[in-house]
């Protein structure tokens, strides 16, 4: 027998996949009303939310959201999560140094499968803060680990980036 919350997420899933099936506008009609089976303030429907709101490019809204669901003590699974988009949305709208800081910060704070995200938006936003260097060494160390061939070798290249040495 599932509970409750396992058919919610099934339901949130399952509207998730079907996005590109919806309009704008109908696709956050069924988030809010996913949402309102929580209590207001809830930080799961919040960042259910802020997500629609992420993925529709209402990127001001998203964020407030974003923080509210935070703030609310969003659990773990979606936590770094929220973090993760919270930043790209911020690096979005220009707040670049925001975004870096979020994303620096989070990568020191653990280690999970979304590793290898957390750089990946942090490459985006060093990059657009004029660190195209730094950017590229973070994105080739987080691809390391997945390559077959050659790990010493861009290791190697990836930390001559930061060090101002000739490749």
């Amino acid at each position: 027998m599932t509970t409750p919350e396992a058919r919610w997420e099934r339901r949130l899933k399952e509207l998730w996949a079907s996005f590109d099936d919806h309009g704008p506008e109908d696709f956050l009609r069924r988030i809010e009303a996913l949402a309102a089976e929580f209590p207001p303030g809830d930080a799961v429907a919040l960042y259910e939310l802020a997500s629609a709101h992420d993925a529709l490019d209402h990127e001001e809204e998203a964020a407030a959201l974003y923080r509210r669901a935070l703030a609310a003590g969003l659990p773990a699974g979606r936590r770094r999560r929220a973090v993760i988009q919270l930043a790209s949305t911020l690096r979005n709208l220009g707040r670049t140094e925001e975004s870096i800081a979020l994303l620096a910060n989070e990568r020191e704070a653990r280690s999970d499968e979304l590793d290898d995200a957390v750089a990946a938006f942090l490459s985006l936003a060093l990059a657009d803060a004029g660190r195209e260097r730094e950017a590229a060494a973070l994105a080739l160390t987080a691809l390391v680990p997945h390559l077959p061939e050659y790990r010493r070798s861009l290791t190697h290249y990836a930390r001559a980036l930061t060090t101002d040495k000739h490749l």
